[in-house]
C-alpha cells in the first residue's frame, strides 16, 4: 500500500491511496487533503488500517503534531475511520465537525472537545481560511458538510463526484460522466429534493478546483460539472416522481 503526495494548489495536498482490489476492475483511490498553514488542517482521515500509510505521507511534508485541525464530511470509515489514531499522534489537533455531527458521534467517540461548526463559519489557519458549508444528506448522512478553502478556491467536496480508476492527481477532463456512471453503480449518493439546490449552491461559488475524496481531482470548468450532476439528480427525482 503506497499513499502518494501531489500538491494540487497552492498549500494544499493531496494524499491517494490506490486500491485495485476495490471495485474491479478499475480500483478505486481513497485521498485526504492536507492544508498548510500556520495551523494546518487535514481533511478526511482516512481507514484506521491505512493510518500507517497516510500519516508516513504526511510526515514527509511536515511532523504529525504539527497538525492543529482535523476533519471530514461525514461518519464513515473512509471519512474518520482513523480518528483515534491522528488523536494520538497529532495531541494539540482539535476535531472540526459539523454540529450534527459533533452532537450525535463525535462529542462521544473522542476525549477532547470538538469545535462545532455553524453553516457558513469560517476558521483562519493562518495564511489559509476554510469555509464550513453544512450539506446534510450530501453526499450522505445527516451530519455531512464540506469545507472550502477560500484563499485557493478549492472546494472538498467528500463523495461528490466521486469516480472510478487511478487517473492523474488533477485533470480538466470530463469528471459527470465516470461519476456519474459509478453512482449509478453504486447509488451511494442520498438523493433528495435538496440535492440539487445544494449542488448549485456549490456552484455558486465557482472554485477554481475540486479535491475529490476518490478519484482525481478537478481543475476544469468546475461550476458547470457541479451543475451538470444536479441536472442529472433532477432528471432522476422527476423519474421517481
Amino acid at each position: 500500500m503506497e499513499t502518494r503526495i501531489d500538491e494540487i494548489a497552492d498549500g494544499i495536498y493531496r494524499l491517494s491511496t490506490f486500491m485495485p482490489q476495490v471495485a474491479p476492475p478499475k480500483g478505486f483511490t481513497f485521498n485526504q487533503f492536507l492544508v498548510k498553514g500556520e495551523a494546518p488542517l487535514l481533511f478526511h482521515l482516512g481507514h484506521r488500517k491505512m493510518f500507517p500509510s497516510i500519516s508516513a505521507a504526511v510526515a514527509k511534508i511536515m511532523p504529525l503534531k504539527s497538525l492543529r485541525w482535523l476533519s471530514f464530511s461525514h461518519v464513515e470509515a473512509d471519512e474518520c475511520g482513523a480518528l483515534g489514531e491522528w488523536l494520538a499522534a497529532a495531541p494539540d489537533a482539535t476535531v472540526a465537525h459539523s454540529a450534527v455531527g459533533c452532537r450525535i458521534w463525535v462529542g462521544d467517540a473522542t476525549d477532547r472537545p470538538p469545535r462545532a461548526l455553524a453553516d457558513d463559519e469560517v476558521i483562519d489557519l493562518g495564511g489559509k481560511r476554510v469555509r464550513h458549508l453544512d450539506t446534510p444528506h450530501l453526499p450522505h448522512g445527516w451530519d455531512a458538510g464540506l469545507l472550502y478553502e477560500e484563499t485557493t478556491g478549492t472546494l472538498f467536496c467528500s463523495d461528490i463526484l466521486g469516480h472510478l480508476g487511478d487517473g492523474p492527481a488533477l485533470t480538466k477532463a470530463d469528471i459527470v460522466e465516470p461519476a456519474i456512471d459509478s453512482e449509478d453503480r453504486s447509488r451511494a449518493m442520498s438523493v433528495t429534493a435538496q440535492t440539487p439546490p445544494m449542488l448549485r449552491r456549490l456552484a455558486a461559488l465557482r472554485p477554481k478546483t475540486l479535491g475529490l475524496m476518490h478519484g482525481s481531482s478537478f481543475n476544469g470548468d468546475t461550476s458547470a460539472a457541479l451543475e451538470a450532476l444536479a441536472g442529472h439528480f433532477d432528471r432522476q427525482l422527476r423519474a421517481a416522481a
